[in-house]
């Protein structure tokens, strides 16, 4: 186990970004195709593929899934990961072709100061394809892939990840590029929300305050037309049907608001996607299931603190500052 997405069995991860775009992408590949569902809670979403992801739509697997920076400009992600899965044979057999199912979210981070000034199309269906090319067990955190040039309101954000294993043997894992509208930390504090359910010193091991003062509970979030959006993907061994994946996805969405303050707002596109790799089956499927919602949620909010504490601040005018540049310490030391 090295806490990462990937140590669920069937899954690979590519990460790639563009260091002047400031802005990247993340696919996750199954090795087979696997069970999968969504949650959109978000105001303001947007994605691709996602309705087939319903329990009553025909798709019964998935070939990947796409997470990525660019707004609206990055769907075009998406169809770099399916072009490099049907050179590779994956997708559903259509009168002599292969149709590769990808579904994928996208977050917002056309304000941070990267160059956005592309040519006629954007660059997300060429950084995806590499993602694809370079996908393996080892997946980066902190300013990598999607999570780049991902921001919250007054840290930098990127990209996460957690797993941890249930008692009756399956291993839970997500994965989220946290682009949050609102803060992952307790008013100006080094202290993250999600410190309860953190493993070891995993994002610095602060803990909660001995106390929490009035202005810690002022809330501040992106103003203007900034929109902010964590996107993420929870994903199990387990045996899971189409409907029992929708209502992973749905309990996991409780981990973005064990971890931030805010989450599901109207001026974000908050989406969670469920996978199920299939590799072990479910021994007491009601109760499995309980407990592999219950830890999922915990997984996904350490992943989003994660995210921000491995973070590296962009090297532009006005970039929010990383964690560790606000609070120092080493990781997994106690700031000072």
């Amino acid at each position: 186990m090295e806490n990462l997405l990937t140590d669920v069995s069937g899954i690979l991860v590519g990460s790639i970004h563009d260091a002047r775009l400031a802005s990247g992408v993340t696919v996750a590949l199954f090795e087979e195709p696997a069970v999968a569902s969504v949650s959109v809670s978000g105001g303001a979403p947007s994605g691709r593929d996602l309705e087939c992801l319903a329990p009553e739509a025909r798709v019964e697997r998935i070939d990947a899934i796409v997470l990525s920076g660019g707004s609206a400009f990055g769907l075009d992600a998406a169809s770099g990961a399916q072009a490099w899965l049907r050179e590779c044979g994956r997708g559903v057999p259509v009168s002599g072709t292969r149709v590769p199912i990808v579904p994928q979210a996208i977050c917002f981070d056309l304000l941070n100061g990267g160059d956005k000034d592309w040519d006629r199309y954007p660059p997300y269906r060429d950084l995806a394809y590499a993602a694809c090319e370079s996908a393996g067990r080892e997946l980066p955190l902190g300013s990598a892939g999607a999570g780049f040039g991902a921001t919250t309101v007054n840290l930098k954000g990127g990209q996460g990840s957690a797993s941890a294993r249930t008692r009756s043997g399956h291993v839970v894992a997500a994965l989220a590029i946290v682009n949050a509208i609102g803060s992952a930390v307790i008013g100006d504090g080094p202290h993250f929300w999600a410190a309860p359910f953190e493993k070891g010193n995993e994002f610095g091991g602060c803990g909660l305050p001995a106390r929490f003062a009035e202005k810690e509970h002022v809330l501040a979030w992106k103003g203007g037309i900034e929109f902010g959006t964590t996107i993420a993907l929870v994903a199990t061994d387990a045996s899971l049907t189409k409907p029992e994946a929708k209502r992973l996805a749905i309990v996991a969405q409780g981990g973005l608001s064990k971890a931030l303050r805010l989450a599901h707002a109207i001026f974000d596109g908050d989406t969670v996607f469920a996978a199920a790799t299939g590799r072990k089956t479910l021994r007491n499927s009601p109760h499995d299931l309980v407990e592999i919602g219950a830890v999922a949620s915990d997984c996904l909010a350490r992943a989003v603190a994660r995210g921000v504490y491995e973070a590296t601040a962009l090297p532009f005018r006005n970039a929010r500052p990383a964690w560790r540049d606000k609070f120092g310490g080493s990781r997994g030391e106690m700031p000072g």
